[in-house]
């Protein structure tokens, strides 16, 4: 595995395995199966993966199915799915929270023996009212001095199902006046009824995740629970669980910033919403930041790692540039990607001094970084087809494509000039007429006239019809995090996000590519088949970065 560069992550690692000789590294990825993962948590996935194998551990997949009310199998499966594709194998094993009820309740009813939990009446409203604020103290529930064996017969019968949704709410005792209001006597079961996607209507009550997941980690053997930076609050809480339960192994957590990236929105909900209201093509559709709408519009995870590779794992948050994520892929496909030519809006030209019945075949390179790649070849006939874009009827005068009575090399073939417009009654230009310096077949001309322009061509004889989808970033605004308070993301929605282009012409044998092989379409860009959609290319991403510059 190529050498992972050290960070703050696993320089506190280090630190920790020279006091603790023999140590092994265990370290784990926790979804919650409520949605489709996306570029951010690739990240969390990559920091963790790479950090157990980097000193030679283990790392496993537990689903935080901990909320029957919001999960479905549908997201278990995608969630496993995208981490094999990723290459991030759980080589520690696949585990869900849930597996863990039984002993979760175990360790609650413990906690209630200790006279460290509670069986607490208010509602949720009054739970907020009384945690106070950031200046201020919280104030101690009127049921926090219950008797044990008061809490211990209200729990289990909150576990029985005899109290009604939302009534009451196991609390830890901790410290309703502590500076981190995560402290102040945390809620850490609730009464919920909802049919669990595992375990079914065998519960009615649900621990939360601050308290189920230290739990989870130290039952699975994790040495080092890394997590984004919204838990470092957090983290007393979680080893107040560890270490008031008892555990002798006890896992350690440290936070590093999350990935945020430019015109990108990471909310699961928001993405559900795009989803379940239709202004999206499902979770992959590919103006989606999820992995399987990066994976169907041609990234690879390649790609993906290389991006988060590049940006470093921080301790600040900060805002990343998605050209960022576009470079690696660039990079990637300049060097693998075979080139092959379409032609997204044709134009006729009918080259009249061309023999009708005649064909020719020259012969092009399938990828110039690459000799092992190998050539084709390309039919020629006295009608082609080029770029209507490529061709201006009234040109300034560094317009070095084709134009009334100018020149331009077809790509690998002839020169040609144009001679005659033909336009329909509406005055739109339907064909151009054009004839051939049939000298100059891949050469030069043979009287040292300069040609400065070349395009590309297909013939009518070796073009075969496509739908082209060209698409770009969903939302109009940079910083999705600085939306106005009189806004929403609905009003950033970039209503040219995607392109569709009827009627392209494509070299036949892209017809017959497989689903998710990806090319260069030269002077074009960067396509990947639709993995949805029979004979459609989706655009992976421009052959120019977002200054222009062609790479």
């Amino acid at each position: 595995m190529e050498e992972i560069t050290s960070n703050f992550i696993h320089e506190f690692i280090d630190e920790d395995l020279e006091k603790n000789p023999g140590k092994k590294v265990h370290t784990r990825f926790p979804p919650e199966p409520n949605g489709y993962l996306h570029i951010g948590s690739a990240k969390a996935i990559w920091i963790n993966y790479t950090t157990a194998k980097k000193y030679g551990g283990l790392f496993n997949l537990r689903y935080d199915d901990t909320n029957p009310a919001k999960e479905d199998n549908e997201y278990v499966e995608s969630i496993y799915e995208d981490l094999i594709w990723l290459g991030a194998v759980p080589d520690g094993g696949v585990f869900y929270g849930s597996d863990y009820f039984d002993k979760c309740y175990e360790f609650a009813v413990k906690l209630i023996k200790d006279g460290k939990a509670y069986v607490c009446d208010l509602s949720a409203d009054e739970l907020r009212e009384y945690r106070g604020t950031l200046t201020e103290p919280g104030r101690e529930s009127p049921y926090r001095n219950r008797s044990v064996e008061e809490n211990l017969d209200l729990f289990e019968r909150m576990k029985n199902g005899e109290f009604p949704d939302g009534s009451k709410t196991l609390r830890a005792k901790i410290d309703m006046s502590s500076s981190n209001i995560n402290m102040r006597d945390p809620a850490i079961y609730r009464i919920v009824r909802a049919t669990h996607h595992r375990q079914g209507d065998k519960w009615c009550i649900y621990p939360l995740y601050d308290y189920a997941h230290p739990i989870q980690d130290a039952l699975e053997g994790i040495t080092y629970s890394l997590c984004s930076l919204e838990f470092e609050n957090h983290r007393p809480l979680y080893d107040w669980v560890v270490n008031n339960i008892g555990f002798a192994e006890k896992p350690q957590q440290r936070e590093f910033a999350r990935l945020n990236v430019t015109y990108t929105v990471m909310s699961k909900r928001y993405l559900r919403k795009l989803v379940e209201t239709g202004l999206v093509d499902g979770w992959d559709d590919p103006r989606m930041p999820t992995l399987c709408a990066l994976r169907r519009r041609g990234y690879t995870p390649e790609s993906i790692f290389e991006f988060i590779r590049r940006t470093g794992v921080a301790k600040a948050n900060s805002l990343v540039a998605i050209e960022q994520l576009e470079s690696c892929i660039r990079d990637e496909l300049n060097i693998k990607a075979d080139r092959r030519i379409a032609v997204l809006d044709p134009l006729k030209i009918t080259v009249t001094n061309y023999p009708e019945a005649k064909t020719e075949y020259f012969e092009v390179a399938n990828n110039p970084q690459s000799a092992e790649a190998g050539t084709r070849k390309l039919p020629f006939t006295r009608e082609i087809f080029i770029e209507r874009e490529d061709f201006m009827e009234e040109a300034p005068p560094k317009f070095f494509r084709l134009k009334p009575g100018g020149e331009v090399r077809l790509m690998g073939a002839y020169i040609i000039r144009c001679d005659e417009v033909i336009k329909n009654e509406s005055g739109e230009i339907t064909e151009l007429r054009c004839s051939a310096d049939l000298e100059t077949a891949n050469g030069n001309p043979l009287d040292g006239r300069k040609i400065k322009g070349t395009i590309h061509w297909l013939s009518s004889a070796g073009a075969e019809k496509c739908t082209v989808k060209l698409y770009d970033k969903l939302f109009t605004i940079e910083n999705t995090g600085d939306i106005p308070e009189d806004k929403t993301y609905d009003d950033f929605l970039n209503k040219d996000s995607v392109i569709t282009l009827e009627n392209c012409l494509i070299e036949e044998a892209l017809v017959y590519a497989a689903a998710g092989e990806k090319f260069q379409f030269v002077r074009t860009g960067y396509f990947c088949k639709d993995t949805k959609y029979e004979n459609t290319f989706n655009r992976i991403v421009t052959l120019k970065d977002g200054s222009g510059k062609r790479v």
